[in-house]
């Protein structure tokens, strides 16, 4: 489809990402700051999408703005800081990777831009679904256990390897230009 049509498919993603992520912090009894998250992730994922790099981007100003501006009128801060913070944490992170994702449809050449966007999923799906079994079939030594117990060497090896050949599939079927 149009290159905008894929910046609105992620865009949706990001929002569904954002609700879920609210969701995390309600069930640790926190308070997300809906709209001021909102808001914040609308302003990053726009800024990460243009392609033109001109100017320094302006969302930081904005967002330490709003999120002052909210804890302002909130009553305890005890509890509405670490909303705050969470809330900045997802609208950045959600912002940042789907805007950047978006950008990768709009960068020229804007026909290559769909094969761009499955690179980057192919890459990411092949690295865990091989890092998965990899490890799985052949893990022994842990990665780091104090971190996530369930990595292993092995499988990130597999996982490397996975990534690697996703890249040069998707390079060699839909972007033979690609350095």
């Amino acid at each position: 489809g149009p290159p905008l049509l894929g910046v609105a498919v992620v865009g949706l993603a990001v929002l569904l990402g954002l609700r879920e992520f609210y969701g995390l912090l309600r069930a640790r009894q926190m308070v997300p700051l809906h709209n001021t998250g909102l808001l914040v992730t609308a302003l990053i994922f726009l800024e990460e999408a243009r392609v033109s790099g001109v100017g320094a981007p302006l969302w930081p100003l904005v967002a330490l703005l709003l999120l002052t501006a909210t804890l302002r009128r909130a009553g305890d801060l005890e509890q509405t800081v670490p909303a705050a913070a969470a809330t900045f944490m997802g609208a950045t992170y959600l912002g940042a990777l789907g805007g950047a994702m978006a950008g990768l449809r709009l960068i020229e050449p804007v026909g290559e831009g769909s094969a761009r966007l499955l690179l980057l999923l192919v890459i990411v799906w092949l690295s865990d679904t091989f890092a998965f079994f990899t490890g799985y079939a052949l893990g022994r030594h842990r990665l780091a256990p104090a971190i996530s117990p369930g990595k292993t060497v092995e499988g990130a090896l597999g996982g490397l390897a996975g990534g690697v050949a996703g890249a040069l599939l998707i390079r060699a079927w839909l972007l033979p230009r690609l350095p």
